[in-house]
C-alpha cells in the first residue's frame, strides 16, 4: 500500500502554498517563443542598472577559494555594517536574503498556537512563516492600502509573539510616518516582537520616514530587516541582514543554518556597501523612472497607489479583467506582477526599470488596452 507522505508531514506545512515569484524571463520565452532579449521583466522590484562594477570584481576575486566554505560569520560584511550603521557588529544577523530573517525571529519566538500580525496587503511571506510552525495570523484591515498601525496594536492579544511591520509596504507602496510608528511601538507590549521590514529603505525621501535602526535603542524588542537585493542589485546572490539588541541576535543566530550566506554573496554586498556612488545611481533612476510611469498613467486616466519603493501598483479600468490585462502584457513581452493574492484583483504592480524598459512597457499597455 503506497504511503500518503501528505498525511505524515507536519500540520502546517500541509496546507501551505509555494510562494509564487514573478515570471521569469526564459519561462516566458519557451511559452511564447519570444526571444529572451526582447522582454522585459518587471515583475520582482530587482535593480534594472545591473549589479556595481566593484560587485562583479569581488566575485571574481573569489572564485580561487570555490572549494572553501564561506566566512560563516561574516566578519568582513558586518564589519562594513557596523560603520556605516554606526551599531555593533553583535547586533547583526545575516541571512539568505531578508526573507531568512523572519524565518529566524518565528522559529525562535513563535509556537504552535500562539499568533503573529501583521497588514492586509503586506508581503505573503509573514503568513507563511507563520503557518509553518502552526501559528494563527491576524491580518488587520489595511487603511488607504496602507498599515492602520492603530487597529494593528489594538488587534494584539495575549498569544501574539511577533507583529510584522513593512515600511514600504510591498506590493502597495505605501509607508508610516517616523510618529506614527512611535505611537504604535509605545503601544506593543515589550515582550512581542516587532519585526520592522525596510527593504526597500533606500529609495524613500521623505522627511519624516523612520530609520528603524535609530530606534532600537529605545525599543528592545525590535528587529530591523533589511536587503541587498533592491538598491545595492544583488537579488540573484540572495543577502540580508538584519539589526536588533545583541540578545536577540545572538538567539537568531542559534537558528541561522551554518554557512547561509555565500562567499560570492558576503563579497558583493561588502563591495558594493563600499561603492555608495553605485546606490545613488541607483536612487536617481528610480526616481526618474516613478515620475515617467506616474505621469504616463496620468495621461492614460489609470489610477495608481503612490508608491515611495522602487515597484508602483496601478489599476486596471473599470470592466477590464487584470488577469487579461497581465497576460496580453506577456504577448507583447512585458512581464509585471498580478497581486490578486494580495486581495487587489483589480491592479497589477510594475516594477521601476530602465528608460527603455519603462517606455516599453507604456506602449505595451497602451496596446493591450486599446
Amino acid at each position: 500500500m503506497a504511503v500518503n507522505f501528505s498525511e505524515l508531514a507536519v500540520e502546517g506545512v500541509r496546507s501551505l502554498r509555494p510562494y509564487q515569484p514573478g515570471k521569469p524571463i526564459d519561462e516566458l520565452a519557451r511559452e511564447l517563443g519570444l526571444n529572451e532579449s526582447d522582454i522585459v521583466k518587471l515583475a520582482s522590484n530587482e535593480n534594472p542598472m545591473g549589479p556595481s562594477p566593484k560587485a562583479l570584481e569581488a566575485i571574481k576575486a573569489e572564485l580561487a577559494d570555490l572549494t572553501r566554505y564561506p566566512d560563516g560569520a561574516g566578519f568582513v560584511v558586518k564589519k562594513t555594517l557596523s560603520e556605516k550603521l554606526s551599531i555593533c557588529p553583535e547586533q547583526i544577523t545575516l541571512g539568505n536574503g531578508s526573507s531568512d530573517i523572519l524565518d529566524f525571529i518565528v522559529r525562535v519566538f513563535v509556537n504552535d498556537g500562539d499568533n503573529v500580525v501583521f497588514s492586509q496587503h503586506a508581503f505573503a511571506i509573514y503568513g507563511l512563516v507563520a503557518k509553518m510552525v502552526g501559528a494563527e495570523s491576524i491580518v488587520t484591515p489595511a487603511k488607504d492600502f496602507g498599515h492602520d498601525l492603530d487597529a494593528m496594536a489594538a488587534d494584539i492579544n495575549d498569544r501574539t509573539r511577533i507583529v510584522f511591520v513593512t515600511n514600504p509596504n510591498n506590493p502597495t507602496g505605501t509607508w508610516n510616518t517616523r510618529d506614527e510608528l512611535l505611537n504604535f511601538l509605545n503601544k506593543v507590549p515589550e515582550h512581542v516582537i516587532v519585526l520592522l521590514d525596510e527593504a526597500y529603505f533606500e529609495y524613500v525621501h521623505e522627511a519624516d520616514y523612520p530609520d528603524g535602526i535609530s530606534l532600537l535603542n529605545d525599543y528592545p524588542n525590535l528587529v530591523v530587516t533589511r536587503t541587498f537585493s533592491k538598491a545595492y542589485g544583488l537579488a540573484s546572490l540572495r543577502v540580508g541582514y538584519g539589526v536588533s539588541s545583541p540578545e536577540l541576535a545572538d538567539l537568531m543566530n542559534r537558528v541561522r543554518p551554518p554557512f547561509n550566506v555565500d562567499s560570492f554573496a558576503l563579497a558583493a554586498a561588502n563591495a558594493t556597501l563600499l561603492d555608495e556612488e553605485y546606490v545613488k545611481e541607483s536612487i536617481a533612476l528610480n526616481d526618474a523612472g516613478m515620475a515617467y510611469l506616474t505621469s504616463a498613467f496620468n495621461d492614460m486616466g489609470l489610477s495608481y497607489i503612490p508608491s515611495v519603493g522602487n515597484f508602483i501598483s496601478f489599476k486596471v479600468p473599470a470592466g477590464v479583467n487584470a488577469m487579461d490585462v497581465y497576460n496580453g502584457l506577456l504577448r507583447e513581452g512585458v512581464i509585471v506582477r498580478p497581486v490578486a493574492n494580495y486581495e487587489m484583483p483589480e491592479y497589477l504592480r510594475v516594477s521601476i526599470g530602465t528608460e527603455a524598459e519603462n517606455q516599453t512597457f507604456i506602449s505595451a499597455l497602451k496596446t493591450v488596452l486599446s
